[in-house]
């Protein structure tokens, strides 16, 4: 595999792309397809017993593996630019014969931006097409070699263009016709996009086995797929459970009280009310469903549950999953790395002081200490605290505790120790437990009764230094 960056866009070239590209080009250069296009190479391939055959037929692979690869880059390029565009971080892989762009959006696009960034692709290798064919007819005739690359990049540009601009949803012009069709007539659109596809490769396969050949069939395989992927599609829209108005009452009720339950703390409520909306003899409406998910992300949230949060933001559908959400779900199973440019959108759309501390915390636990406290409005003390928290909740008490110790060099604060005192007890590590609630201790941490009842220090009760620690601090509050 080859890997490099078009400026911070990371760029992957697996070898079975090149293995295929390589192969493609073996195919072009036979006897009965070389008289296509410029004849560069013709007269030192016109002879396979002359000098310099093989090194010419090598060199035609290696031009042609540079056009389909180059074509190829350009078109999930546009893809990139245009999820950059939108805020997110992007990354290309040509892996077969094509690519693929995925980014770090958590959940589905919304409809106009998947439908932008269908489209971006065709669009930029459209222009590729345009300039190189421009050059082509200005420059033709100049060098062989140079017509060749021209006519070529024009070419392939032009068919790799319309072919993924077909309505058919596996590619790019089918995906930005179900978004649309999809967000304007809803159920309908769906059934219209998927019917259009099935045309599209019915008449696709009847034109590949008229056409005869082993690529021909190849093609007819492929669109058959395709086709019968479309029919299925339309096959379970039709059969969708269309419950009418007075049928999804309850059922909006029911998830209503879970939102409402939510809002006041009420986790365990919200779970019920919510799931029952997923129950499988509830009417089933695409949108109730996806607002049940929201509601229960958001249950799974706030009771420390990453994965089953990510899990039900996953399965919501047109609407956005707000980043903060998706930036405390990826917190919370360990990738923070992920999470960070989420917490740092969600600070930039909300301009929140909890959303900042968040963030700063984030930033904290991935070692970039300076760049958190350094951030507008921050407060030391609570940045380092989320920072620790977080940890904790996941079950990294280890960590939590060794953040909490390293807290007290910016934040010397009782509480910081305590908590941090707590986590290594969580972690079985009595010793470090017990040098923590000394420290929080000399901080002037004096509530001995909660100390006492304090659930994370159980493995410290009946040491003898805990049960002598716990005196002390008696003695110090009744002073």
């Amino acid at each position: 595999m080859f890997r490099f960056r078009i400026g911070s866009i990371p760029v992957h070239i697996h070898f079975f792309h090149l293995l295929l590209s390589g192969l493609f080009g073996l195919f072009i250069f036979l006897p009965e397809m070389r008289h296509h296009g410029p004849p560069w190479l013709e007269d030192r391939l016109a002879d396979s017993s002359r000098a310099g055959y093989s090194q010419a037929r090598a060199l035609g692979v290696l031009a042609w593996m540079l056009v389909i690869g180059t074509v190829m880059l350009v078109y999930e390029l546009g893809r990139a630019l245009s999820l950059r565009a939108y805020g997110f971080q992007p990354r290309i892989d040509l892996v077969s014969f094509g690519g693929q762009t995925t980014s770090d959006a958590a959940g589905p696009l919304l409809w106009y931006r998947n439908a932008m960034v269908s489209l971006a692709g065709p669009l930029l290798t459209l222009v590729l097409g345009g300039v190189t064919g421009g050059g082509y007819f200005l420059l033709k005739g100049q060098w062989l070699a140079l017509d060749f690359f021209l006519y070529w990049f024009f070419v392939v540009s032009i068919i790799w263009t319309v072919f993924n601009l077909l309505p058919l949803p596996p590619l790019d012009g089918g995906k930005a016709l179900l978004a649309l069709l999809g967000h304007v007539l809803g159920r309908a659109g769906v059934v219209i996009a998927h019917g259009l596809a099935l045309l599209v490769a019915v008449a696709a396969v009847a034109w590949s086995l008229r056409s005869g050949g082993a690529f021909s069939l190849l093609f007819a395989v492929l669109f058959g797929l395709w086709g019968f992927q479309s029919l299925r599609a339309i096959s379970e829209a039709l059969r969708a459970n269309t419950a009418t108005p007075e049928e999804l009452a309850p059922v909006m009720r029911q998830l209503e009280q879970a939102q409402r339950a939510l809002a006041q703390g009420e986790l365990p409520e919200a779970r019920r009310r919510a799931t029952s909306v997923l129950e499988p003899d509830a009417p089933l409406n695409p949108e109730l469903v996806s607002r049940a998910h929201h509601t229960l992300g958001w249950v799974a949230l706030k009771e420390g549950q990453g994965r089953m949060a990510l899990d039900h933001f996953s399965q919501v559908q047109r609407e956005p999953v707000e980043a903060q959400a998706l930036a405390a779900a990826f917190s919370l199973i360990g990738d923070d790395a992920r999470a960070l440019p989420l917490w740092e959108k969600a600070w930039r759309d909300s301009n929140n002081r909890t959303v900042l501390h968040e963030y700063a915390g984030c930033l904290i636990r991935l070692g970039k200490v300076d760049q958190a406290l350094k951030l507008t409005g921050v407060e030391p003390a609570v940045a380092f605290a989320c920072a620790e928290s977080t940890l904790f909740i996941r079950g990294a008490y280890a960590e939590a505790g060794a953040m909490g110790e390293a807290t007290l060099v910016h934040v010397p604060s009782p509480t910081v120790a305590y908590d941090a005192a707590c986590a290594f007890a969580r972690a079985q590590n009595t010793a470090d437990a017990l040098r923590l609630l000394h420290r929080a201790k000399e901080l002037g941490y004096r509530d001995a009764a909660a100390a006492t009842a304090d659930e994370d220090l159980r493995p410290l009760r009946n040491l003898p230094e805990f049960e002598a620690w716990l005196a002390a601090l008696r003695q110090s509050a009744s002073s």
